[in-house]
This record gives C-alpha cells, structure tokens and sequence, in this order.
C-alpha cells in the first residue's frame, strides 16, 4: 500500500487540477476533516449498491494486495470494509492467504448514508480514530455523493501535510466511484468582474439550499 507521506503527496498535487469540491474543512494539533462531493447521474439505488462494491472502484495502488478487486464491504453494523490478501503463487514459498481490516461499518443505511471508522493508509500504525461518513441525496440530475472523512488523536505524521494527502487520496476514491457512474457536476468557474455584477443573488439560491440539505443529512446522522 502506498504508505510514504511522499507518495501520497504527490498523490494530492496531481489530483488537484480535477474537477473536485475537495478541501480540509478543518485542521488542529488534534486532527483534521476532509470534504469531498459529486454528482453522478445513477439514482440512489445504483449509486449505494456502486458504493458498498469497493471492488469497482478503488484505487488499486491504495491497496495492500496491489489489487482492488480483493475488496469488499459488508454493509451492516459490524461489518468490515477488507481485504483479501491472496497466497504467494510462488511454487518455492510456503504462505497463507491474509487480510486487512481497512473500517469498521458503524452505520449502513441503504440509499442513504454508510459511516465507517478506521485509520486508512499510513494512519493504520498510528492511535488515532478516523471516521468516513458518506451520505447520499436525490437531486435533479441525479444523486449528490458528500464524503467526509474525520480524524482526531495522537500521530507521528505533520498534521498539515499527512490533512492533504489523505484529502487528496479521498478525493481519488470518490472520483473513481463518480467517474464509473457518470460524473454530472463540472469545475466551478470563477466569474469575471462584469459577470459578478449581472448575477442576480436568486441565481445562487438552489445550490445553497442544496449544499443546505446536505448538511441537515448530515446533523441528523450525527443526532443519531
């Protein structure tokens, strides 16, 4: 798996000239928030059971095995997003198959929302406690993915450098997921100065109510 800071550093830069909403919402001496978001035109049932498939959609070069394909989620509480670590085809080597306990499900409501907890990549070796909370919405033109990713506790990465590349190794993850489904929302153009003063304040009103609903899905889920 690709462990090095270095690595996924790099990871992030590359990943910063794509199409995402991808940011650190927050970061201390006692961890950071990751956010990320996309629109894919499949409907909510296509798009959940897409995203309890890891298989389909993962990094490989962000596995343990070298292969996403040994990937799998149990979608209820208890549940584990793992993976198979297959024997050595070697003939001279004696090996086992192994496996790699990447989150554990906490909370899987179909069409909906799938929160995970576990420390992914480099934050496996560390004591920290991270949690993915993924939550899906019907909009117009489809389905809204939101993505965020919690960590808080003691590590021995910088928090500023380890915070972007997990930032930028989440985004590669939602960005193959959306990709396979068929990615609707496109960059956001920053507008001239004669556009900013033509736009009238009703033009952004349904996307803030729609980043608006997504937050309320994701109060309701904390209530709970």
């Amino acid at each position: 798996m690709s462990h090095s800071i270095a690595r996924l550093a790099v990871a992030c830069v590359a990943l910063a000239a794509t199409p995402l909403a991808a940011e650190v919402t927050d970061s201390d001496d006692r961890g950071f928030i990751t956010r990320d978001e996309a629109v894919v035109e499949t409907d909510l049932k296509e798009t959940w059971l897409a995203l309890i498939s890891p298989a389909k959609w993962w990094n490989s070069s962000h596995t343990w095995s070298g292969d996403a394909a040994n990937l799998t989620i149990r979608p209820q509480a208890g549940g584990c997003f793992c993976e198979r670590i297959p024997e050595d085809p070697d003939p001279d080597k004696i090996s086992l198959e192994g496996s790699v306990e990447h989150m554990r499900v906490i909370h899987a409501f179909p069409e909906k929302a799938l929160r995970m907890q576990g420390g992914l990549g480099p934050l496996q070796s560390e004591p920290v406690t991270g949690v993915l909370t993924i939550v899906l919405s019907e909009v117009d033109n489809g389905t809204r993915i939101v993505w965020e990713y919690t960590v808080s506790g003691s590590m021995r990465y910088e928090i500023p450098v380890i915070s972007k590349a997990v930032d930028g190794v989440m985004s590669q993850q939602l960005n193959g997921l959306a990709a396979m489904l068929g990615r609707v929302d496109v960059a956001e153009v920053t507008p001239s100065s004669a556009d900013e003063e033509e736009q009238d304040e009703d033009d952004i009103v349904p996307e803030e109510e729609a980043k608006s609903k997504v937050d309320e899905a994701f109060d309701d889920l904390s209530d709970g």
